[in-house]
C-alpha cells in the first residue's frame, strides 16, 4: 500500500516535472517570439523614422532650390534692370554729346563767318582811312590857302585879328554890363519903397507857424521791400483786412521800401499810417493782430485829439469851453483848406484878433474864442449836410457858447449882419492870416499847366528825345540824341533852355535846367 502510494507520489512527482517543463519549454518560446515581434516592430519603426527623414530631407532640399532659384531670378532681374537703367544713361549722354558737338559745329561756323566779316570790316576801315587821311590832308591844305588869303586881304596876321575879334568883344561886354548896371540901379530906385514894404512883410510872417499839408496821402517808408509781401500776406488776406478796419486804400507799386496810404479823410488816413508803422515795426501782421492794433491807434488819436485842443486852448488863455468843442478843436488838426492847416490857421487868427482886440480896448478874451471858432464847422462837412458856417453855429450854439462868439462864426464870411466889432475883428483876422505870402498853395490846375509848359518848351528844340520836369517844376531833364546833338550843343542848349523859360513862364525860386546825352555801345553775348 505503502508502495503504492509512494508509485502514486513518485508519478504525480513526475507529472508535475513534467509539466514544468513543458510550460518552461512554452514560456521560452514565447518570449522568443514576443523579443521577435519586439525586433520586427522597431525595424518597422526606424524604417518609418528613416523613410519620414528622408522625405523632409527631400522636401526641405526642394525649398532650398525653389529659394536659390527665385534669388537666382530676383538678381538677374535686378541686374536686366540696371543695365537698362545703364543703356537709357549711356544712350542720353549720347544724344547730349550728339547736341554739343552740333552746337560746337554750328558756333564753329559762326565763328568763321564772323572773322571773315571782320577782316572785310577791318579792310573796309582800312580803305576809309586812308580815304579819310586824303581828305583831311586835302581839307589843311585848303585852310591854309583860305588862310593865307585872308591875311593877305585884311592885311593883318592871323594872331592880329583875333586880338581885334577879342577887342571888340571885350568893348561890347563893358557896354552890355555897364547898361545892365544902370538898370539895375534905376530899378533899385524905382521900387525900393516896394522891396522894403515886401521885405517888412516877409518879415511879419516869422511869427506864424510853418507848416505843410497832405492831400490825401501818407507815404509809410518801410526797413525792406520783403515787408510789401507781409504786408499784402497770403492771398492778400493781411491787406485786405487792414482796408476793411481803417478804411484807407493802401498802394503797394515799384516804388522801394515805401507803401502809400490814400485816403481823402485825413485822420482815418493817420491812423492807418500809425498802424501799419506799428505793425512793420512790431513784424507781426495777420488780420487778428491788424485788427487789434488799429483800434488800439484809433484811441490813441482820439486821445490826441482831445490834447491838441486842451494845448491850443492853454496857449490861448481860453478856460471853460466845453469838452467835446475842444476835441473838435483836436480835429482841425488834420484839415486843411485851400492846403492850409485849420489848426494852426484858427490859432493864427486867435492870436491876431486878440491883438487887435487889445489895441482897441475890447474883450480880448471874447476875441480870441471867437477866432478859434471861426471854422469849427469844417471838421464837421464830410458828415453833416450843410456850409461850414451853418455847421459852426449849430455845434457853439448846442454846447452854449457866448452869442458874441456865435455871431463871430456866422459872420466871418458876411452870412449875417455884424453884431458886434469883435465879429468884424475876428473877419479881418481870418483874411490876414489866409492872404499872407505862403499861407495857402497854389491851385492844382496852375501847377499841373507849368509843368506842361516847361515840358513843352523844352520838347521844342530840335534834337530832343525826352523831357522829364522833376521836383515839383524845380528841375527838367532834357534826353537828346547823341547823333543830333554834341556835347557843346549841349551845353548851349541848357542855355536856350534856361532862357526860354525865363522869358515865358512865371515862378517862384530857380527852376534847374539837365541836358542829358548819351552814348551807348551794346552787343551780345551768345
Amino acid at each position: 500500500m505503502s508502495t503504492i502510494v509512494a508509485v502514486y507520489v513518485i508519478a504525480a512527482l513526475g507529472a508535475i516535472g513534467l509539466t514544468g517543463a513543458a510550460f518552461y519549454l512554452l514560456g521560452r518560446r514565447g518570449e522568443r517570439r514576443l523579443a521577435e515581434a519586439a525586433g520586427r516592430s522597431a525595424s518597422q519603426l526606424a524604417e518609418r523614422s528613416k523613410a519620414d527623414a528622408l522625405r523632409e530631407a527631400e522636401a526641405a532640399k526642394a525649398a532650398a532650390i525653389l529659394a536659390g532659384k527665385e534669388e537666382v531670378m530676383r538678381s538677374r532681374e535686378d541686374w536686366e534692370r540696371d543695365e537698362k537703367q545703364r543703356r537709357k544713361e549711356i544712350a542720353r549722354a549720347d544724344r547730349r554729346l550728339e547736341e554739343r558737338e552740333t552746337h560746337l559745329e554750328r558756333k564753329t561756323s559762326q565763328l568763321e563767318e564772323r572773322e571773315v566779316e571782320s577782316k572785310r570790316q577791318a579792310q573796309s576801315i582800312k580803305d576809309k582811312e586812308k580815304s579819310l587821311q586824303g581828305k583831311e590832308d586835302e581839307v589843311t591844305r585848303a585852310l591854309e590857302q583860305h588862310q593865307r588869303r585872308l591875311e593877305q586881304l585884311a592885311d593883318m596876321s592871323a594872331e592880329e585879328a583875333k586880338e581885334e575879334v577879342l577887342r571888340q568883344a571885350e568893348e561890347k561886354a563893358r557896354s552890355e554890363a555897364a547898361a545892365i548896371i544902370r538898370d539895375m540901379k534905376e530899378e533899385a530906385v524905382r521900387n525900393g519903397d516896394k522891396e522894403a514894404k515886401k521885405i517888412i512883410a516877409m518879415a511879419v510872417q516869422r511869427i506864424a507857424s510853418e507848416y505843410t499839408s497832405e492831400i490825401s496821402v501818407s507815404a509809410v517808408a518801410l526797413p525792406n521791400d520783403e515787408m510789401k509781401g507781409r504786408i499784402i500776406g497770403r492771398e492778400g488776406r493781411n491787406i485786405r483786412a487792414f482796408e476793411t478796419a481803417t478804411g484807407v486804400d493802401v498802394i503797394i507799386d515799384d516804388t522801394p521800401d515805401t507803401v502809400v496810404v490814400s485816403c481823402f479823410e485825413p485822420i482815418r488816413r493817420e491812423v492807418a499810417r500809425l498802424a501799419l508803422e506799428q505793425l512793420i515795426s512790431d513784424g507781426r501782421i495777420h488780420p487778428g493782430r491788424i485788427e487789434e492794433v488799429v483800434n488800439k491807434v484809433r484811441e490813441q488819436v482820439d486821445q490826441q485829439l482831445v490834447e491838441a485842443g486842451e494845448q491850443a486852448t492853454y496857449e490861448l488863455g481860453i478856460h471853460g469851453m466845453h469838452a467835446e468843442l475842444i476835441k473838435l478843436i483836436g480835429r482841425m488838426k488834420y484839415r486843411t483848406s485851400y492846403g492850409q492847416n485849420m489848426y494852426h490857421h484858427s490859432k493864427e487868427v486867435a492870436w491876431l484878433a486878440g491883438i487887435m482886440a487889445s489895441e482897441l480896448k475890447l474883450d480880448v478874451h471874447l476875441a480870441k474864442r471867437g477866432a478859434l471858432l471861426h471854422d469849427i464847422g469844417k471838421v464837421l462837412t464830410h458828415q453833416h449836410e450843410g456850409t461850414h458856417v451853418e455847421l459852426g453855429v449849430e455845434v457853439a450854439e448846442k454846447y452854449g457858447e457866448h452869442p458874441v462868439v456865435i455871431n463871430c462864426i456866422a459872420a466871418h464870411h458876411d452870412d449875417v449882419p455884424h453884431e458886434s466889432p469883435i465879429s468884424v475883428i475876428v473877419q479881418a483876422a481870418d483874411a490876414a492870416s489866409g492872404a499872407r505870402p505862403g499861407a495857402r498853395r497854389e491851385a492844382v490846375e496852375t501847377y499841373v499847366k507849368r509843368l506842361t509848359r516847361l515840358e513843352e518848351i523844352a520838347n521844342g528844340f530840335p534834337g530832343v528825345e525826352k523831357t522829364f520836369a522833376i521836383q515839383a517844376g524845380r528841375e527838367i531833364r532834357i534826353v537828346v540824341s547823341p547823333e543830333e546833338v554834341g556835347d557843346e550843343q549841349a551845353l548851349e542848349m541848357s542855355e536856350k533852355i534856361a532862357r526860354k523859360v525865363e522869358e515865358e513862364l512865371q515862378y517862384p525860386g530857380q527852376i534847374k535846367v539837365v541836358v542829358i546825352r548819351e552814348t551807348r555801345a551794346v552787343d551780345y553775348a551768345r
